[in-house]
């Protein structure tokens, strides 16, 4: 489990560029794909997740829920975390809008997580309708620490506050389904997230976060992810990789 609280196992304070950070790959688009393993419309936006994935400007997500537990087959990778953060997506829209395959875009958009074409076409909208330039990302690696550098903004410009999240990944997954709906199929996922953890509040002005590299790898997630979200539930205005190790 990672730390509730940013100041244990770490330290956040204003940055001050004391060593060169190395600038994350831009990513003009976060999707969050909201699947289960018991849900038999979810295989195809799981094998569309795998295919913008390979989109290096693009950061995909896959957070299994665990409200179809109950049709037969305990999803494994499922958390109930998950399902919460789907929930809030749906409340701060208002719409109330909660099913499997859901692909949340850039923190705003929602649409049917195995239909290319709205994928791509809320990407486009989302990419290009935001208010406020993309806040950069910054990292670099001294000792067994992973530094994070989120850039302030320019003097005058209006900030909302917005979460800082650390998420530990695994990058793929492979499960045969013995029941349910996907009974016989063996299913494959990718980016799948295993823990997503708010580590701080950014308020316009730089800032740095430090975490152990105990934290960052472990054995069956070998990724992480770093998500600067409007509120808790709101547009997602910077992300980016952290896999240094």
């Amino acid at each position: 489990t990672l730390f509730a609280d940013p100041r244990v196992g770490g330290t956040i304070w204003l940055a001050t560029r004391g060593s060169a950070p190395s600038a994350a790959v831009p990513i003009r688009a976060v999707l969050e794909l909201f699947t289960s393993q018991g849900c038999s419309s979810c295989p195809p936006a799981d094998a569309l997740l795998r295919e913008f994935a390979e989109d290096p400007t693009i950061l995909t997500l896959s957070l299994p829920v665990d409200y179809w537990d109950y049709l037969g087959w305990k999803d494994t990778f499922a958390s109930p975390r998950n399902t919460e953060r789907q929930r809030a997506y749906a409340k701060a829209r208002g719409d109330g809008a909660i099913y499997t395959p859901q692909v949340v875009v850039n923190g705003t958009l929602h649409v049917n997580g195995a239909q290319k074409a709205e994928i791509k076409n809320a990407i486009d909208l989302t990419s290009n309708n935001v208010a406020t330039p993309r806040v950069p990302i910054h990292f670099w690696q001294e000792n067994n620490t992973l530094n994070i550098v989120i850039d302030g903004t320019e003097p005058g410009r209006v900030v909302t506050e917005a979460t800082v999240w650390f998420g530990l990944v695994q990058p793929e997954g492979k499960v045969t389904i013995e029941k349910g709906e996907n009974a016989g199929n063996t299913l494959t996922y990718t980016n799948i997230v295993r823990e997503l953890t708010p580590i701080g509040l950014w308020k316009g002005q730089s800032l740095l976060i430090q975490i152990p590299r105990a934290a960052v790898i472990q054995a069956s997630t070998q990724r992480s992810v770093v998500l600067i979200q409007e509120g808790k539930a709101g547009p997602i205005i910077g992300a980016a990789w952290a896999n240094l190790w």
